[in-house]
């Protein structure tokens, strides 16, 4: 049994909290990209099998929009920002100021693409960068990738290396709210793939061990 099967509700629990300061930083970030309020709902951190992420996702068959990167540093692992097409199209739309842009013409057009991915690493940056105050590691993202296809194409190349040690992953949902004049809800999935001694080396710096 690898360590992220063995994690205790301790430090499941402190996985959530440093997902929750980083929800807020990227409602933050989000509220000044979009120039509107933008609230968060509380996230909910918990670990899946990899059968089941694709299913979180929306299954092996379903086209989503993707940021996929490296986390580097003192740890490292992979990180996915997954949104459904319809989300991906507003927030292209708002960030680009195009409220024609339709995420199903093909090619997409070139600044359409470079505001999603933007987006995705700002938002990926918000919980690497609560995770490294909360643990006082060098830890940094990679230059991201955009991909918009099936689940199971797009997170298959982050799990090549991974599923050799193990077949779990952290999954943090999280809930972007716009401003109830607007309604509707901003939702994204974060799947955190770390790599082997992940969370050994963050929890020693938590002070924290397997058994904790």
């Amino acid at each position: 049994m690898s360590f992220i099967e063995k994690i205790s509700p301790l430090q499941l629990d402190i996985l959530k909290e440093i997902g929750n300061i980083g929800a807020g930083n990227a409602a933050t970030s989000l509220s000044a990209i979009l120039n509107r309020k933008i609230d968060m709902n509380v996230p909910t951190a918990r670990i899946v099998s990899f059968d089941e992420m694709m299913e979180i996702a929306g299954g092996a068959d379903h086209v989503v929009a993707s940021v996929f990167l490296r986390i580097e540093g003192d740890v490292s692992g992979s990180m996915f920002f997954v949104l459904s097409l319809p989300v991906a199209q507003y927030l292209i739309r708002e960030m680009a100021g195009d409220s024609a842009f339709s995420i199903e013409n093909i090619p997409h057009a070139e600044l359409a693409l470079s505001c999603l991915q933007e987006l995705g690493n700002i938002l990926s940056g918000s919980y690497l960068s609560s995770l490294a105050d909360f643990t006082q590691l060098n830890i940094f993202p990679s230059v991201p990738a955009l991909s918009i296809d099936m689940v199971g194409a797009t997170i298959s190349y982050g799990l090549l290396e991974l599923s050799q040690e193990s077949d779990a992953v952290i999954v943090i949902d999280t809930v972007l709210v716009k401003d109830q004049l607007i309604g509707d809800s901003i939702d994204g999935h974060f799947f955190l793939l770390p790599d082997p001694e992940f969370f050994e080396i963050i929890f020693a710096a938590l002070g924290l061990t397997a058994d904790d």
